[in-house]
């Protein structure tokens, strides 16, 4: 037998072995690490590709009104989703889909971009279909592999009212604002989140719990059955909150602001709970749900009538006359004032190179504090800016509440200008302004501005003797502590008596508030700001006292002339309307 002659050296032979063994020794290595040190990442893995999470979503909490009636509801809605694991011949499928609900193959294709999550996971294509769509889909299903289609629960309205800024609305989660969420891992594209008013301040508690099941998938992805050894959890309902708000009330308010813009807000003084309040023109409460496309949005958007401004906290307004029982607070607290001497007002008052006007161009006569607030003089108020310093009145006016948020619970609340020495030095320059922008300020107008929630506020102060609770809209076990103006009780009885000439003496300019009730006593002061950019505001601010109960009152009304006119007549028939209402013993 013939052999061979084995030329291979015995160091070689080693190094051969060697170089075996440690390949060997790698691959046990990396054996062993996958296999037990990242068994737990890589099980995860393979349970990814075999089993699917599908959640389902939790209805929201209801709101409610004060007496339990339902404000906001849910009902239940279809959603059409697709597998895109599944999904073959997409555009094909998207044009079947959207000759049968009606939207365009386009907008079907932005939504399946639009909320792609990953391969093997429900990407949501349109929402709102009707049963009748849902059937013909249904139909269709032979041709439509990798399309679904679930019901969710989704905002309802069934009240007679709309209260749309006081509630707000929810809006679905997408990219783009599911990236600047802080706790991104409470929602999927495609949930629910409150935007606006109540829906976003108090999204914690309404937001419920999602439901999740899991299924074993096969190679291809399709669902085999039930994942064993995982347990399915039903989704769990968000809290209920109940509001302050009155149905009966808020219902009048609305029916009183329909075709008008403005504001109104009715309210307990002493608690702060508001029981009504429109900012006109609203919207639809609905507007938001279901599907609502660019172009409709952009309408809304646009509408010149600004119906999705909240004038209630954000609109910016001259307050006008209704301040007046602020600046009349800084002179009673100086020394140097006598409320009970005399001032003479012409019509005009002349302060440097200006002539400063009364509203009343023949003038008032001789005038104190009293007859000028009820008269609404500003003469009056003029002859005595001497006594009054800029910086001293601006802090008046932040212990009623101005130029600082009044934490009330919706979010997106402005705080105003209440202007300072500093402030008016920053606009105007060192030289750009003089003493003579006090006469202004101290009758609500220049560069003096407010919301009307401030001024609700400032009402429900002077109703209580500073004693009133913070607004709010939510019946909640604790709400933050109101700031309040120091003063004695005799200034606070000074102030309600000449608001209550206001609305009493033959000449008081609020008498049109006046509904003539029995027992009910009405206190209040008008208001008509000047505006640079149109026609003035009315304004009427008060309270009346009925049966050992208060229900305050803001009024405004844009662009619409005298506030003793216009909006004093509005006051009279809210509180007509109250005393008529036969469940007002929550006020007690």
């Amino acid at each position: 037998m013939l052999k061979a002659e084995n030329i291979v050296s015995y160091k070689q032979y080693i190094v051969s072995i060697s170089i075996i063994w440690i390949l060997v020794i790698i691959l046990l290595g990396r054996f062993f690490q996958i296999q037990i040190l990242s068994y737990d990442r890589y099980s995860k893995k393979a349970n990814t590709n075999r089993i699917r999470k599908i959640t389902s979503t939790a209805p929201r909490g209801l709101i409610l009104d004060r007496n339990g009636q339902i404000l906001v509801d849910n009902s239940p809605s279809y959603v059409l989703t697709a597998i895109p694991g599944e999904l073959k011949n997409k555009g094909q499928k998207f044009d079947i889909i959207s000759s049968i609900i009606g939207l365009d193959s386009l907008e079907v294709s932005k939504n399946y971009k639009k909320y792609y999550r990953g391969k093997f996971l429900p990407t949501r294509l349109a929402k709102d279909l009707t049963f009748s769509q849902v059937s013909k889909l249904e139909e269709n299903k032979i041709n439509l592999g990798g399309v679904y289609y679930e019901q969710i629960p989704d905002r309802y309205f069934p009240s007679k009212v709309k209260a749309s800024h006081i509630l707000g609305y929810v809006k679905e989660v997408d990219r783009p604002i599911r990236k600047n969420l802080g706790n991104k891992q409470r929602y999927e594209l495609g949930d629910m989140i409150g935007w606006i008013g109540l829906e976003k301040q108090y999204e914690y508690y309404l937001k419920g719990i999602r439901g999740t099941s899991f299924y074993e998938v096969d190679a291809f992805g399709r669902e085999v059955g039930l994942a064993k050894g995982l347990d399915s959890q039903n989704p769990e309902p968000g809290n209920n909150i109940v509001t302050t708000i009155d149905i009966d009330i808020q219902y009048i308010l609305e029916e009183i602001m329909m075709g008008k813009k403005g504001v109104i807000i009715v309210g307990n003084p002493s608690t702060g709970e508001i029981i009504g309040a429109v900012s006109a023109p609203d919207f639809e409460p609905d507007l938001f749900t279901g599907l609502m496309l660019e172009k409709d949005w952009e309408k809304v958007l646009r509408d010149p009538d600004k119906p999705l401004i909240n004038r209630m906290i954000q609109g910016l307004y001259p307050p006008g006359s209704i301040v007046k029982m602020v600046t009349a607070t800084n002179l009673l607290l100086n020394p140097e004032f006598d409320p009970n001497k005399y001032q003479r007002c012409d019509g005009h008052y002349q302060f440097g190179d200006r002539l400063f006007g009364c509203w009343q161009s023949q003038g008032h006569g001789d005038m104190t504090l009293n007859t000028a607030i009820l008269n609404s003089c500003d003469v009056y108020f003029y002859k005595n800016v001497h006594l009054i310093n800029l910086n001293e009145l601006s802090s008046t006016f932040r212990s009623y509440g101005f130029g600082q948020a009044t934490l009330l619970d919706i979010p997106g609340e402005s705080v105003g200008i209440v202007p300072t020495s500093e402030y008016m030095t920053k606009r105007y320059g060192r030289y750009g302004w003089s003493k003579g922008a006090i006469l202004n300020i101290c009758i609500g107008q220049g560069e003096l501005l407010v919301t009307p929630i401030q001024v609700f506020n400032y009402i429900n102060l002077l109703a209580t003797n500073g004693n009133a609770g913070t607004p709010h809209f939510v019946m909640v076990d604790k709400i933050p502590k109101n700031i309040a103006p120091k003063l004695d009780s005799k200034f606070w009885n000074r102030i309600k008596t000449d608001m209550k000439d206001v609305i009493n003496h033959e000449n008081g300019t609020g008498r049109s508030a006046n509904p003539n009730v029995d027992g009910m006593i009405v206190f209040g002061k008008t208001g008509t700001a000047e505006n640079p950019h149109g026609e003035n505001h009315a304004w009427f601010i008060g309270w009346a006292e009925l049966d050992d109960s208060k229900y305050s009152i803001v009024v405004l009304l844009e662009n619409s002339g005298s506030g003793g006119a216009v909006a004093a007549p509005v006051a009279r028939k809210v509180f007509a309307q109250i005393s008529k209402n036969t469940q007002l013993s929550f006020y007690e």
